[in-house]
């Protein structure tokens, strides 16, 4: 599951946010991301207020992410499709485990896997992933595609930023005293994955209910 640079080992940037350069296998990942999407295709959700959300989403897992007008919130149903979400691939669950096992978090159990696609021009504006009923558990993010700068603050959405620059492959993880500071996705500049063309994807795996 570890990709070619994965022996450099994990990079603490801040307390409680750790990079891993180039540390999955983006082929494997790529190749299952690809199936999980074709049960659960990505669409743009929109937010409580009836705005749509500027990426596009899906999930796999027990549970998956979803916001419309009743609010924020996990459901074991696709509201696309009515059915259960995909499955988790074991690689999904090997690779998050493995990246938050280096980071300190060797009891990481996911059991969701939010998929976001950015086009080119959209980001992610400051926020906290506080949807989660386990703040003891840690946020692992994976990068597939083109480069983007994700960017995380601190406790309080104003202030100054930390940003961080991602490639194909590379893995973020941030939790205990980061597990609630917000952060987000600065807008994606034009290019073109071999892969992946002119997109960005982010698998952000969490541990959304209690074990």
């Amino acid at each position: 599951m570890l990709g070619k640079d994965a022996a450099a080992g994990p990079i603490e940037v801040l307390p409680g946010l750790w990079v891993l350069p180039r540390f999955a296998d983006t082929h494997r990942v790529s190749t299952a991301l690809a199936e999980v999407l074709t049960q659960a295709p990505p669409r743009r959700m929109t937010t409580p207020r009836g705005f749509l959300i500027g990426v596009a989403m899906s999930n796999c897992g027990e549970c998956g992410w979803v916001s419309d007008r009743k609010g924020y919130r996990y459901s074991d149903i696709d509201p696309e499709s009515n059915e259960p979400w995909p499955a988790m691939p074991d690689c999904f669950v090997e690779l998050a485990r493995q990246a938050a096992s280096l980071c300190g978090f060797a009891a990481f159990a996911p059991d969701v896997c939010l998929i976001n696609r950015y086009e080119v021009g959209k980001g992610m504006g400051a926020h906290q992933d506080k949807d989660e009923a386990m703040f003891d558990q840690p946020i692992v993010s994976v990068s597939l595609g083109l480069p983007a700068r994700f960017f995380m603050i601190g406790p309080e959405r104003r202030g100054r930023s930390t940003p961080i620059d991602l490639c194909d492959g590379d893995v973020v993880v941030f939790g205990g005293q980061a597990r609630l500071h917000y952060h987000g996705v600065r807008p994606l500049k034009p290019g073109e994955h071999p892969r992946h063309g002119p997109v960005r994807w982010n698998l952000t795996f969490r541990r959304a209910r209690p074990a």
